[in-house]
C-alpha cells in the first residue's frame, strides 16, 4: 500500500515547494507521504487567489477540483497511481470543452455555455489522473496574439506585468509560469503554444498535424488548429504528449498519427546527450525585423543576441550548426494562410454542435451582439471573414490554391532539411520581446507560419533573457511525427543551458517553503 502522510502533520503537507515543481516532483512527494492531491489543489487555489489579480490569467475555477483530488487520494491509498498524471493540477485553455464547466473562448457570449461532453484531449487528461484545476483566459476566439477577451479582459506577462504575454494561449502561459497550476494546455493556429511560452520562459510544443485530436475544441481554422502542452520543463511536455497523442475517430486527420507514436512513449526519448552529433539549421531570414516600422530595431537585436548565444550553447553541447539554411520566400509562406476562409465555417459548425443550448447560432450573430472585445471585433470587421459563404468555401479557387501551397511548402521545407541533412531548423518564435501594454504585439514579428502552414512539429524552449530581463525562446522545427527527436534535442539543450527561472513576485505563501 502506498505511504500516506500523517493526518496530524499539516507541516508535512505544506513543506512541498510549489515554485516550479515537476510532475515527477509531485509524484515523489505523494509516494513519500508528504503531499496529497487534495492539499496540493488547495494550495494552488490559494496561489490563484493571492496572485491572479496581478496576472488576470484565470477565467474559471473548477468547483469539482477538490472533490476530484479527494477521490484520487483514496484511489492512491488503495492501488497507487491511477495514471501518469495522477493528482496533477492542470490549467486548460478555455477553448477546450469541459462537461462540468463553461467553455467560453473568452467571450461573454459563451459565458454560460457548458458542453455536454469533454473534449477528446480533456477526457484523456482526466483518464490519466489529471485534475482540471481551472480554465485560462485567451485572446477571444483565439483570434489574435495579445490575450484580450470580453470575458477576461487583458492578461499580463508573468515576468513584466506591464507587458503582453502574447497569445492566444497567454492565460495558460502566464498561469503556468507563475505556478498557479502544475502544467497547462494551449491551442495553436499559428503561434499560440509557442509565442506565449517564449514570452513566459516556458516550454511549448505544436505537434504534427494529426497527432493530437481537436474534437471538442472551439475552432479557428480546421486546417491550422491543433492543441499542445505548455509546461515549465521538456520532460513535462513529453509526459503530457504521451497522454494527449492518439487516434480519435471523430477527428479523421488523427488517423495519420496511427503508427507514428513511439511504443515506449515520448519521455523515454529524452537524452542529455541528445545534441551530440545533431545537425541544427539556422533560418537567418527569420531573425531581425520582418516588417519595417513594426518595432524598434534595437528590440529585434536584443532577441538576436540571445539566440546567437543559444546557438553557441548548442554547439558546445555537441551540435553541428548549419548557418544559414534558407527557406521559401516569406511572402509565399504567408500566402498559405487559410483562417479567413475557415473561421466562420468552423465556428458555425461548433455552435451547431451545441444543439438547442447554443447561445448563438453563428459568428455573425456573435459579432452583431456588440459584446466581443473591441480589439477583436475591430479586426473581424476589417477582414473578409464575415462575408465568407460556409456552403461554398470548399470550392473557392482561392481557398483551394492556398491548400495546395501548404502541400508545396511542406515538401519544399522537408527537401531543404534533407539537402542540408539537418535534424531541425532553428529560429526565434518572435523576433522581438513582449511589447508594453496597451501596444499590440505585431503579428508580423511572430515566426509562426513555417510550422502552422506545413503541419510540421515545432517546440519552443527557454533561451535566456534580454538585458532588460525579458524572456526569449528558441524554436526548433522537425520532420513529420518527429516529436521524439525534437524532444530529445530540446531536452539536451534545456539541461545544458538551464535558462528556466521563476518570475519575481510569485513566491511562497504564508511562509511555506516554496522558494
Amino acid at each position: 500500500m502506498p505511504p500516506v502522510s500523517d493526518p496530524d502533520s499539516d507541516a508535512d503537507l505544506n513543506s512541498f515547494s510549489l515554485v516550479d515543481p515537476t510532475v515527477e516532483d509531485i509524484h515523489a512527494a505523494f509516494e513519500r507521504g508528504t503531499l496529497t492531491a487534495e492539499s496540493l489543489v488547495a494550495r494552488y487555489l490559494d496561489r490563484i487567489d493571492a496572485y491572479d489579480d496581478d496576472l488576470n490569467s484565470i477565467l474559471t475555477i473548477n468547483p469539482n477540483a477538490e472533490a476530484r483530488a479527494s477521490e484520487l487520494d483514496a484511489a492512491f491509498e488503495r492501488d497507487g497511481f491511477v495514471g501518469p498524471l495522477h493528482g496533477v493540477p492542470i490549467v486548460l485553455k478555455d477553448n477546450q470543452d469541459t462537461h462540468d464547466m463553461p467553455t467560453t473562448a473568452g467571450s461573454v457570449t459563451l459565458a454560460e455555455s457548458i458542453p455536454s461532453a469533454d473534449a477528446f484531449l480533456v477526457e484523456a487528461l482526466r483518464a490519466a489522473g489529471g485534475i482540471i484545476l481551472a480554465k485560462a483566459n485567451l485572446q477571444e476566439f483565439a483570434y489574435g496574439v495579445d490575450t484580450i477577451s470580453s470575458l477576461g479582459g487583458e492578461t499580463r506577462n508573468a515576468y513584466a506585468l506591464e507587458r503582453r504575454p502574447s497569445g492566444s494561449s497567454g492565460g495558460t502561459a502566464a498561469a503556468v509560469a507563475a505556478n498557479l497550476g502544475a502544467i497547462g494546455t494551449g491551442s495553436d493556429t499559428c503561434s499560440s503554444v509557442r509565442s506565449p511560452p517564449a514570452f513566459n520562459n516556458l516550454v511549448g510544443l505544436r505537434p504534427t498535424r494529426g497527432l493530437v485530436s481537436r474534437t471538442g475544441m472551439i475552432p479557428l481554422s480546421e486546417t491550422q488548429d491543433t492543441a499542445g502542452p505548455i509546461t515549465r520543463t521538456v520532460t513535462d511536455t513529453a509526459r503530457m504528449l504521451d497522454v494527449m497523442a492518439g487516434y480519435d475517430p471523430a477527428d479523421p486527420v488523427t488517423a495519420t498519427g496511427v503508427g507514428n507514436v513511439p511504443d515506449d512513449g515520448y519521455v523515454s526519448h529524452l537524452d542529455e546527450q541528445g545534441l551530440e552529433s545533431a545537425r541544427i539549421g539556422v533560418v537567418r531570414e527569420l531573425f531581425g525585423l520582418q516588417a519595417e516600422g513594426s518595432a524598434p530595431s534595437e528590440a529585434a537585436q536584443s532577441v538576436t543576441d540571445v539566440l546567437d548565444t543559444a546557438i553557441d550553447e548548442m554547439e558546445r553541447a555537441g551540435a553541428t550548426i548549419v548557418d544559414p539554411v534558407d527557406i521559401v520566400d516569406t511572402s509565399f509562406l504567408g500566402s498559405a494562410r487559410v483562417i479567413s476562409f475557415e473561421f466562420k465555417r468552423d465556428l458555425n459548425r461548433y455552435l451547431d454542435g451545441l444543439g438547442a443550448d447554443a447561445p448563438y447560432d453563428s459568428l455573425e450573430a456573435i459579432v452583431d451582439s456588440g459584446a466581443v472585445a473591441p480589439a477583436v471585433s475591430s479586426r473581424l470587421e476589417g477582414e473578409p471573414i464575415l462575408e465568407t459563404d460556409p456552403e461554398t468555401v470548399d470550392d473557392d479557387p482561392a481557398y483551394v490554391r492556398r491548400l495546395e501551397r501548404r502541400r508545396e511548402l511542406r515538401i519544399d521545407t522537408l527537401g531543404r532539411m534533407a539537402t542540408h541533412e539537418v535534424d531541425a531548423l532553428l529560429y526565434p518564435p518572435s523576433t522581438i520581446p513582449p511589447v508594453a501594454i496597451p501596444e499590440h504585439q505585431p503579428f508580423e514579428e511572430l515566426n509562426c507560419e513555417l510550422s502552422a502552414h506545413t503541419g510540421l512539429p515545432a517546440i519552443v524552449v527557454p533561451a535566456g533573457f534580454t538585458d532588460g530581463g525579458l524572456p526569449v525562446g528558441v524554436e526548433l522545427l522537425g520532420r513529420p511525427f518527429g516529436e521524439p527527436r525534437l524532444l530529445e534535442l530540446a531536452y539536451a539543450y534545456e539541461q545544458a543551458a538551464r535558462h528556466r527561472r521563476p518570475p519575481d513576485g510569485f513566491g511562497a505563501l504564508d511562509g511555506r517553503l516554496e522558494g
